[in-house]
This record gives structure tokens, sequence and C-alpha cells, in this order.
């Protein structure tokens, strides 16, 4: 029986860093739009202007990006199946410990020794052929969706007090409020997941992300 291809990888529907970076982007889209709101002119026609802009940009980012997601995916499947094939075409030992070892996270190879790599190599040897190419999962097309979902998802938040408050002055202090908890809570996130004080990173996301904003601003994005 020939080994199909989805057992080569378990990937996850998209870890913390991936959410949390998906929700970043979205968020720094839509303020690009909010952020170049003036005060001192800030009509129902500009909000509304303002609204279809963000809301268009990230509809088509979110596209966008889950595509990209999914030439991901496969890229990595496809590398997968393209080492594995290497390891089991080679009779050199020390080549089949180097691609090895390449395939596996650098602290987990820097502990195995030269036998076991080479039992590792025999073990892969044993399997039976791969006969399917690189095919997207179920997971991968979950993935894309996900991120669709959550660059898309993140203009929400910020655009909902022009939807519902009359006082456009007003709308846009609430909605620079609702960004800077959004950036704090991403940071909070990413600092947890990367081991870090998740104050002193959602605070640094804070800064980071108004600085891109403004950026982006001022570069005409």
């Amino acid at each position: 029986m020939a080994m199909s291809e989805p057992t080569l990888s378990s990937r996850r529907v998209l870890d913390p860093i991936e959410r949390v970076s998906e929700i970043l982007f979205g968020l720094i889209m839509v303020l690009t739009f909010t952020g170049s709101l003036s005060v001192a002119d800030i009509g129902r026609d500009a909000v509304r202007t303002m609204l279809i802009a963000a809301l268009g940009c990230n509809l088509a980012w979110g596209l966008i990006d889950g595509i990209l997601y999914l030439m991901a995916c496969l890229a990595d499947r496809a590398h997968a199946l393209m080492t594995l094939r290497a390891v089991r075409a080679t009779a050199d030992p020390g080549r089949a410990r180097q691609v090895i070892a390449k395939a596996l996270p650098a602290p987990v190879a820097s502990i195995l020794q030269p036998a076991e790599l080479d039992a590792i190599h025999e073990r892969l040897r044993r399997l039976p052929a791969p006969s399917a190419p690189a095919r997207l999962r179920k997971d991968d097309w979950l993935g894309a969706l996900a991120v669709f979902l959550l660059v898309f998802g993140s203009t929400f938040p910020v655009v909902i007090p022009f939807l519902v408050m009359r006082d456009g002055v007003r709308a846009l202090r609430a909605s620079n409020a609702i960004a800077v908890v959004m950036l704090f809570v991403t940071g909070w996130v990413y600092g947890r997941a990367v081991g870090r004080r998740p104050w002193a990173v959602g605070g640094s996301m804070v800064v980071l992300g108004l600085l891109l904003v403004g950026l982006t601003i001022a570069l005409g994005g």
C-alpha cells in the first residue's frame, strides 16, 4: 500500500502567533483609513467613503492572504515529500544524516547521534514509497478561511463606532480607543506565546502598531 501524502504532516489550523499576525495585519490596514480622517472635516460623506474603502481593502487582502496561506501549505507539503524521497533514494549514510538533520528542528537534530540518524534512515527506507503528489488538505482550506475571517473580521470592531454614533468626532475617539485595546491584546497574546512579559509586549505592540499606521499614511498607503 502506497503511503499517502497527508500522513506527512499534522499542521494545526493556525497557531496563536499566526492568529495574532493576521489580526494585527487587518487592524493596521483599517487604521490607515480611520487615521486619515480629519477631526475638522469628519462629515457623513467622509465617514461613508472611509467605511467603504476600509471594508473593501480588508476584504481584498483577506482573500489574498488566504490564497498565499494555501500556497505556503502546498509548498510545505511538497518540500516534505521531496525530503522523504531524497532520504529514501540515497544509500550514502552521511548524506542521509544531513538530509534528516536538516528536516528536524535544530534542538532535536543537535542531540541525535549518528547511529540514531541511521536508524531513522533505515526506518524511512522500509516505508512504502509515497506515490501521491503534494495536495491541500481540509485543514489547509480551514486555515485559509480562518486567515480571511481574521483579516476581514478585524475591521469591524474599529468601524462599529462610525455605524452606531452620530457624532463623528466621538466615533473617531471611540474607534481609536478600541484599536489601542486590540493592539494591546494582540501584543499580550503574542507575548505569552513567545514566553515574554505580556504587559511589556502589549505596550510595545501599541507603539509599534501606531508607528506602522503613521508610516503607512505618510507613504500614501
